[in-house]
């Protein structure tokens, strides 16, 4: 597992007088410690949009840094040059190598599943209606604004943008969003059972799944209803349809929200048919990964919960559950129905005899 560099790791590093160009290329920044580096660049002119795998530097400073800043409020022309310049069709390619990834490994079918990038605070670009995520072309992409309006793009934008513009707008962190069919999480929403925890790390690390009801798809009641379990899940199944998840980082960590939720759900399905209850982690173990979870910014509604509360199974049916500790013994209750009187000549008479006997 790549580390994970904190603000005290970095600042550290730069009071020994360091480069923090020496980092790790693969290690994992958090949130505080790249706002660190990134404030260090600023003051030695090192660099400062930083930049690559990893970096979560926010995706709406591709309209920033374009000549003049871009919103919503722009102008169709401005729009229009935004929507062709070369950090925007650097992101639909993105867009077109992740459908592509979602395609091959059937986490969508027919026309289904779709894409969006926040590129501006008020701005995201997104995939179209009717066209198979194995096959898009940059030039399919569209540019919407955050109510769903058409500002770019020759084809029509995807019926299902409502919700992925309500993620945006409900969770301010959410720079893309990535919505499929796997089958095996799907199976899970179908079944509307939020996958059981304390068994893999990778999926207690990067994966905080919720399962929302089910409403048509495109609705705004459907949106709404996701947009609801977005401060404290990055991935929510959607009941009766789909996943959708949505990362701090770029499309590309939103997509690994996939990969890593289908394989964990393949993997419990297959350990629930050997036979025997799977093995879990102690909450003690859990606890050290929801450190490294905070750590790089990922939410989790078990943050700040007890130990035992950590691995709480109960609607799992192998009968994983929480391990709670054993009460103290207490003196047991006399039996309902039972009357105390006839018990003490019963005992009285049972002792008697065991007296004459003895």
């Amino acid at each position: 597992m790549p580390t994970v560099i904190t603000a005290k790791d970095v600042e550290a590093l730069i009071g020994r007088g360091e480069d923090p160009a020496t980092l790790p290329a693969d290690a994992i920044l958090t949130p505080s410690a790249r706002d660190v580096l990134r404030d260090w660049r600023g003051r030695n002119g090192a660099g400062a949009s930083g930049g690559g795998a990893g970096s979560g530097e926010p995706l709406s400073q591709t309209a920033r840094a374009f000549p003049k800043p871009v919103s919503a409020a722009s102008s169709p022309e401005e729009l229009e040059a935004f929507f062709r310049s070369g950090p925007m069709e650097t992101l639909k390619e993105q867009i077109c190598d992740i459908g592509r990834r979602l395609w091959q490994r059937e986490y969508v079918d027919g026309n289904g599943g779709n894409i969006a990038i926040r590129v501006a605070d008020d701005l995201a670009l997104c995939t179209p209606t009717l066209v198979s995520k194995g096959f898009m072309k940059p030039a399919d992409m569209c540019l919407v604004d955050l109510e769903g309006t058409q500002k770019a793009g020759r084809k029509k934008r995807t019926s299902e943008i409502l919700m992925h513009l309500q993620i945006m707008k409900r969770q301010p962190r959410a720079k893309a969003t990535v919505h499929c069919h796997p089958p095996y999480s799907t199976g899970f929403a179908v079944a509307g059972v939020a996958p059981p925890t304390c068994m893999i790390p990778e999926y207690e690390v990067f994966a905080s799944v919720a399962v929302a009801p089910y409403r048509t798809p495109g609705t705004p009641e459907m949106g709404q209803l996701v947009a609801e379990l977005v401060d404290k899940h990055n991935t929510v199944l959607m009941a009766n349809h789909g996943v959708v998840a949505w990362s701090h980082l770029d499309v590309e960590d939103a997509y690994f929200k996939m990969e890593i939720l289908e394989a964990y759900c393949r993997t419990i399905l297959v350990s629930a048919q050997l036979g025997k209850p799977p093995n879990t982690m102690t909450p003690a173990q859990l606890q050290d990964l929801l450190k490294i979870k905070q750590g790089l910014g990922i939410p989790d509604p078990r943050h700040g919960l007890k130990e035992c509360e950590l691995c709480d199974n109960n609607d799992w049916r192998p009968g994983v559950v929480c391990a709670l500790p054993a009460k103290p013994s207490e003196p047991a209750a006399p039996e309902a129905g039972l009357d105390p009187e006839a018990e003490a000549v019963v005992k009285a008479v049972t002792d008697q005899i065991l007296r004459r006997l003895g």
